[in-house]
């Protein structure tokens, strides 16, 4: 059966239309007596789910009535789902294994028992289902709105983030704050001290995208610097490690208390010439904690801050001797070259278009985010008059009557309200996460398959419709690429603009698709079922509330103060990010979440992986990544039914002999000195891997190794990264790849190589490299100009040859037929051998 779709706009009626459409395809004696029923059932959700979606795309304010309605059906939709569900789960035949729908429901009709249950459960549901028609009659089938999705993210979208200062006009203020600092530094030169200056304008001005320029242009001068950013709710512990973290690089500390940290920081700085950018404080109470962290001291340091609030600008400039930078709206020239990059390509537009796009402009008002939104939104429309009239008009007398914000709001919404009821779903879901965290990409697609918001599509797999979604998302500019830690020209996370998330965190509430608990001015209706649960800021769960249909809890920071698991009996996704405060016993009955298809433990402090995931037949991503050297003990059985695809065990114990990664396709990452040859060989057998991390130090059995990294890349591999650690290792020379053989993504980083080893030649799949060389030689460049499909080099170098290797590598591309990308980087990453 084709993989069920939950959405925003219906609930889960699809799926539960799937799940009774199997019933009636199958003609059982027994289950005569309820086919009638079933019928009625699939009759009248099927003119719901039609009435829903067409409702759904409306763009102008529903009748209350209709609203009222429409939430009832998606939270009946979801009931009914978790009734159908909870049946499969009685099945009492222990030896049969629960492969699927209908082997479940056949093994229950064979029981009169059951079969009676099954009767009235049926009935009241079809009871339930004539009470909402009878509330409301007027809905109708009709025709949903289709659209077609994008497969790659369109590569104008990405030059907005790419080429900021070139694209939206920031070339003139990041001078001027360069020449402030500059000019401080002379006028000072007899007394030096530190020196601020604070950005200050409404959201969507362009305040950290400034900041972060004139940071990536001025902190290598500096002996260490920071970026972080504060947000409205800011967890302080987690904001000044990052600080602690970023000053010292990747110093680690495990004190939890605001005032040691404070004299941490300080007490790391104090001797040194430091460059700190403190971005979105929110009030002067959270900047009055940072400051003290800052010491003055005898030599040239300098820190910016952004905010939207006056009060807090004017107490930063108190703060530090410093200067308040009033953020301007873009000029309209710069207004027009934003917006005709993004549509165009290119900085001209037709002359059908000019009147109109100058129109859409002038009530945009100078914001960059306005701007964007809207030319991500008129990049998907025909590039026709009437169009883009049509879109002119909806935001034109809105903009006039109301304020700066609102009006972005408007424009947001008619964004949103172009999607297709799929990306409506996947954006909405971001709700989910805290202000400026950054998703990745990976685990928010996996996320997405868990909660049934991606549908299959034929010639591609559940993740490549994901990640089209996740590019559509990027190519509306809905959300923002994040490119960090990445050598390759592809975007491996998000993050979702502040204004923008304000208005999915509204909608989603509004619809009771998320439940946020933990944000001041936020708070979870009791009357409501809880269906996707979001607990931020060490918030806790008021007494009362309805748990035991939540699909998804999300719990972000420490400390962990949630109900016992058993409560969570229909959950398909469950995460802890950055728990510190997670514990063993918190883990107490997940084995009882059967439904759990997503399960991620991130930053991490539990001694050991319950041995109860083994339970869980419907796991298929298990992420664990503790915090530095706790070393979790991972069992050794983790799936019993093969359904396991995706597998990250990061800083844990892993046993030499493990079940249940048969069908694993993504392993990551794998730590494999002191491992034993027979663990090395059983790694070969994993045929069905696609991507593989391996972190290799030094390793006795660099044949056994390597001869199964040949046995995968025959079969299927695509990715393989290798991490190479200090001391004598032989594993590159030794490796000696096929040419016939799937690898697409090679990546040989941590300690440097001498050469390119003469094998790597002949990859004639390869379409992307990394390597950290510490020289290039005649032939090094000769070899790799031989790779016939390769389309990105990316090179990191010791800091001792990378001149030399840079002009060296700059050569190859020159001559290369392909002209592939090329990075080069000194090297930033170093694997310790851990």
């Amino acid at each position: 059966m084709e993989a069920a779709l939950v959405s925003a706009a219906a609930g889960a009626l699809k799926p539960v239309l799937g799940k009774l459409a199997t019933l009636l395809g199958h003609g059982y004696k027994c289950f005569r007596q309820v086919r009638k029923e079933i019928g009625f059932l699939t009759r009248e959700l099927t003119a719901m789910e039609a009435f829903l979606l067409k409702k759904s795309m409306e763009e102008e304010d529903l009748d209350i009535q209709d609203k009222i309605w429409m939430k009832e059906v998606r939270e009946l939709s979801y009931d009914i789902e978790d009734s159908l569900d909870d049946f499969m789960l009685n099945a009492d035949d222990k030896s049969a294994k629960p492969d699927g729908f209908m082997k479940k429901i056949k093994n229950l009709l064979d029981k009169t028992k059951d079969r009676r249950q099954i009767s009235k459960a049926i009935d009241d549901l079809k009871k339930q289902v004539i009470e909402a028609s009878e509330r409301r009659r007027r809905y109708t089938t009709g025709e949903s709105i289709s659209k077609v999705n994008n497969v790659s993210i369109d590569p104008r979208a990405l030059a907005i983030f790419e080429d900021v200062s070139n694209l939206v006009g920031i070339d003139g203020p990041k001078n001027e704050l360069i020449q402030l600092f500059a000019q401080e530094t002379i006028c000072e030169s007899q007394q030096r001290q530190r020196k601020m200056i604070s950005i200050v304008g409404f959201g969507g001005l362009g305040k950290t995208t400034l900041a972060s320029q004139v940071y990536k242009e001025l902190k290598e001068q500096y002996d260490c610097h920071a970026f972080v950013s504060v947000s409205r709710n800011p967890d302080m512990v987690k904001v000044l490690e990052t600080i602690l973290n970023q000053v010292s690089s990747g110093c680690c500390s495990s004190i939890e208390d605001i005032p040691q940290l404070i004299t941490q920081i300080s007490n790391f700085l104090v001797h040194k010439r430091y460059f700190i950018v403190v971005d979105d404080i929110w009030n002067v109470e959270i900047w009055d904690i940072i400051k003290f962290a800052f010491p003055l001291n005898e030599y040239d340091c300098r820190i910016i801050t952004t905010t939207r609030m006056n009060n807090v600008a004017q107490s930063c400039r108190s703060s530090f001797n410093g200067h308040i930078y009033e953020m301007e709206p873009l000029s309209m020239v710069h207004s027009r070259q934003l917006f005709q990059r993004r549509i165009f390509n290119s900085e001209e537009c037709p002359s059908h278009l000019e009147e109109v796009s100058g129109q859409i402009l002038e009530k945009c008002d100078g914001s960059p985010l306005a701007i964007i939104a809207i030319s991500g939104l008129l990049a998907n429309k025909a590039k026709t008059k009437d169009q883009w009239h049509q879109v002119e008009s909806s935001i034109g007398r809105v903009l006039e009557r109301n304020s700066t914000i609102e009006g972005m709001m408007k424009i947001i919404s008619l964004s949103y309200f172009d999607l297709s009821h799929h990306l409506k779903t996947c954006l909405l879901y971001l709700s989910i996460f805290s202000e400026d965290y950054i998703i990745k990409k990976q685990m928010l697609i996996r996320r997405w398959i868990a909660e049934g918001f991606i549908q299959e599509k034929h010639g591609y797999t559940l993740y490549e419709t994901g990640e089209m979604c996740f590019n559509e998302l990027i190519n509306r500019s809905l959300i923002q690429p994040d490119f960090e830690w990445q050598y390759f020209d592809e975007v491996t996370g998000c993050r979702v603009h502040d204004t923008i998330l304000d208005f999915i965190v509204s909608k989603s509430i509004e619809e009771n698709f998320v439940t946020i608990i933990g944000i001041p001015g936020i708070n979870p209706n009791s009357q409501n079922k809880v269906r996707r649960l979001s607990l931020q800021n060490n918030g806790e769960i008021p007494v009362g509330i309805f748990l035991s249909s939540t699909r998804s809890l999300n719990i972000f920071g420490s400390p962990v103060k949630f109900p016992s698991l058993l409560e969570f009996k229909h959950l398909r996704v469950l995460c802890f990010e950055d728990c510190w405060s997670l514990e063993d016993h918190h883990l107490a009955g997940i084995g009882n979440l059967l439904h759990l298809k997503f399960l991620r433990l991130n930053q991490i402090r539990i001694t050991k992986v319950p041995e109860e995931i083994a339970k869980l037949r419907y796991l298929e991503t298990l992420n664990i990544n503790c915090i530095a050297r706790q070393n979790a003990l991972v069992p050794a059985t983790i799936s019993q039914d093969g359904r396991l695809v995706h597998f990250v065990a990061d800083r844990c114990t892993i046993p030499d002999e493990i079940e249940g990664t048969e069908a694993v396709e993504v392993l990551v990452p794998i730590y494999v000195e002191h491992r034993s040859t027979n663990f090395i060989r059983r790694l070969g057998d994993l045929t069905n891997l696609r991507k593989l991390d391996l972190r290799v130090v030094s390793y006795e059995a660099e044949r056994e190794l390597a001869c199964s990294i040949r046995k995968l890349v025959k079969a299927n591999l695509r990715s393989l990264h290798i991490c190479l650690g200090r001391g004598p290792n032989n594993l590159i020379e030794e490796l000696n790849l096929p040419a016939e053989c799937s690898i697409e993504e090679l990546s040989v980083h941590g300690c440097s190589i001498s050469k390119v080893p003469r094998w790597m030649g002949s990859l004639v799949n390869l379409q992307k490299l990394h390597i950290n060389l510490s020289i290039a030689c005649q032939e090094d460049l000769e070899i790799l100009g031989g790779l016939p499909d390769l389309r990105y080099i990316s090179v990191t170098y010791d800091s001792s040859s990378g001149d030399q290797l840079k002009a060296a590598m700059e050569i190859l591309i020159a001559d290369h037929p392909n002209h592939p990308m090329l990075v080069c980087r000194e090297r930033d990453i170093w694997f310790d051998g851990y």
